[in-house]
């Protein structure tokens, strides 16, 4: 069985090319489409976060991962499942990431810390909505928080 998606918008950003790190500071616009009409944004900006789903459209099929490999071939990390890692060569190709709302105009919505390059396909976009985040603590191996240390932090 398979799906037909299409974009519900497109992200304006200064990054052109995916990069490991530093996505900190970052601000993206997210554009509607032209079917899709402002309204499709009214009361968004009332909550702090949204969740963008959007495709890595750059990678290609010959490179997708279906099986285990070292998080960034690094092979001081442990050979982990596609599923146990955020790397962009999946299945699917699907990203997903938790933005702030920095605002919304007519069919714009800006974002910061949106770690998608200039003109990828957002397929959905969801608020944050608190009881929808996990309930208990959360867990992550040792590796995984080595592997983030420098995501979030600013471009120098």
């Amino acid at each position: 069985m398979s799906y037909i998606v299409e974009p519900v918008a497109f992200v304006e950003a200064a990054r052109s090319t995916p990069e490991d790190d530093q996505w900190g500071g970052e601000a993206a616009r997210i554009v509607l489409v032209d079917t899709l009409q402002p309204d499709a944004l009214a009361g968004l900006v009332s909550f702090s976060h949204v969740e963008v789903l959007f495709l890595f459209h750059q990678v290609p099929p010959e490179k997708i991962t279906y099986d285990a490999r070292h998080p960034r071939n690094n092979p001081d990390w442990p050979k982990v499942g596609i599923f146990a890692q955020r790397g962009k060569n999946r299945p699917n190709r699907i990203g997903s990431t938790i933005c702030r709302v920095l605002s919304v105009e007519g069919r714009i919505l800006t974002v910061a810390e949106l770690d998608a390059i200039d003109g990828t396909p957002v397929l959905d976009m969801k608020p944050v909505i608190r009881e929808f985040l996990p309930r208990e603590s959360t867990r992550q191996p040792a590796w995984a928080t080595e592997l983030m240390r420098d995501y979030w932090s600013a471009k120098p």
